[in-house]
């Protein structure tokens, strides 16, 4: 599959590319990204015909937008689609005052969770002035799951079904944006939100990918079943698919645990066995789901973006994926590329 490959989004009248160019890393997390690199990750995405981007308030505190519509004001405005997410309000502050960890050299904003009605509102219109963009085409509720929420997850939840579900419907029925649905890191709660509300997509980070495959059990056949799309962020599971089972390796934002590493040391095999480098298989596994229109990648460098973009590309014989499952490593049940 060509990464500018142009997919229907669920139900709706939508075509996203099936590689989609993700902007946390633009938000400067961990270490920071110069102006320039960051400027020529976008114009390296653009000219390979990637058309879909994603951002977020929290992405930076606010720098990721303001990259982002930074980098595609100049374009006509029907030729991309954008995604941006309510959950967050953002006001100024002093950069002395902001705890901004884990991001660097960030927005001068603070973040509070706010998922009523109003702060929905404000966070939707407010992300639009940061882009400096007319309309985002795709909005997420972000970040409602028990990674992020904690104990307080049940309530954010309930909070959010109610205050950020009836705000961007009704910028859904104004025509203000053309999808919505919600952003997490558990399927079980992009499960949850469907069965109580009329999404009309999800953004999975990382709980679908080539070591889990967990999302087909409900959630996954749900999405087919009503239409939505599926996003998947996070699908080298926030670095072993991408690095292999090496020294260090991260797995869901911390040291890979032993059996986490040892399963990946299987796949490598297999892949190795069919000269097809990890990182292209994990890539190519993910949009192979009938419901899955786009894989988003966040990127470091214009070099990342590039090897990412060819891992998109690379010929993987049908083999592979028949024994990667002959050897129980990927579900039986488990769409692959034809």
């Amino acid at each position: 599959m060509k990464p500018n490959q142009k997919m229907k989004f669920g139900r709706v009248d939508l075509e996203v590319t099936a590689f989609g160019f993700g902007t946390a890393p633009v938000g400067n997390i961990f270490r920071e990204i110069d102006e320039a690199t960051s400027e020529a990750m976008y114009k390296g995405a653009w000219q390979a015909g990637v058309r879909y981007f994603d951002t977020a308030p929290m992405y930076g505190h606010g720098l990721s937008e303001l990259r982002t519509g930074h980098s595609l004001r100049w374009k006509e405005r029907d030729d991309f689609v954008l995604s941006s997410k309510v959950g967050r309000v953002l006001t100024p502050a002093r950069k002395q005052d902001i705890e901004y960890a884990p991001w660097t050299n960030a927005g001068r904003f603070q973040m509070k969770f706010d998922y009523s009605y109003d702060g929905t509102m404000r966070s939707f219109e407010d992300s639009l002035q940061r882009l400096n963009l007319e309309r985002m085409d795709i909005c997420f509720i972000h970040d409602i799951d028990c990674f992020t929420q904690g104990d307080g997850q049940p309530e954010a939840f309930a909070q959010a079904m109610d205050g950020c579900w009836k705000a961007l419907s009704d910028l859904r029925d104004q025509g203000a944006v053309k999808a919505i649905g919600v952003g997490v890191n558990e399927w079980e709660v992009c499960h949850a939100a469907l069965q109580a509300r009329d999404f009309d997509c999800f953004l999975l980070a990382g709980r679908y990918t080539l070591l889990e495959q967990d999302s087909l059990d409900g959630f996954l056949p749900l999405c087919e079943e009503r239409g939505a799309a599926v996003v998947v962020g996070g699908g080298f599971n926030s670095g072993i698919l991408a690095t292999g089972a090496v020294e260090g390796a991260k797995y869901n934002y911390a040291p890979a645990p032993p059996e986490i590493m040892e399963k990946v040391r299987k796949i490598e095999a297999v892949c190795s066995a069919h000269s097809v480098p990890l990182p292209a298989a994990a890539l190519q596994f993910v949009v192979a789901h009938p419901a899955i229109p786009s894989f988003i990648a966040g990127t470091r460098t214009l070099e990342q973006l590039e090897k990412n973009l060819a891992w998109f590309e690379y010929p993987v014989p049908a083999s592979l994926w028949s024994d990667l499952k002959s050897e129980g490593l990927l579900r039986e049940d488990a769409p692959t590329p034809s």
